[in-house]
């Protein structure tokens, strides 16, 4: 199957669930550690994301918790978000290699 990429976001919000389950607030921390820094999802944004991933089947609730009165939701990958996850995971890892070989003349100094 041909899928498109997953975008940056996506994958990293998958990336943060597939150790555990998170709450969103704690996905947003993830994701910044994640990407050390470089992603800083806001609380839209991710909350529109975790939408389209639960509609598209690579993530589900997980559980639910009242906290000082307001609902946390919990998230967890699903076994195709994890599945979609490693191929994109490998499709990365193929062309950072790849892009690494021809990069490798210029270690040197040379140009």
């Amino acid at each position: 199957m041909n899928e498109p990429p997953l975008r940056e976001p996506t994958f990293l919000i998958l990336t943060a669930l597939a150790d555990e389950p998170r709450h969103g607030y704690a996905v947003i921390e993830e994701v910044e550690h994640i990407s050390a820094g470089s992603v800083r999802l806001r609380a839209g944004t991710l909350y529109a994301a975790l939408d389209r991933l639960r509609a598209d089947g690579l993530i589900e609730v997980d559980r639910e918790e009242v906290v000082q009165t307001r609902l946390r939701r919990y998230y967890r990958i699903t076994a195709e978000g994890a599945r979609r996850l490693a191929a994109d995971a490998a499709r990365m890892r193929r062309h950072a290699t790849a892009a690494a070989r021809r990069l490798g003349r210029f270690a040197g100094g040379t140009a």
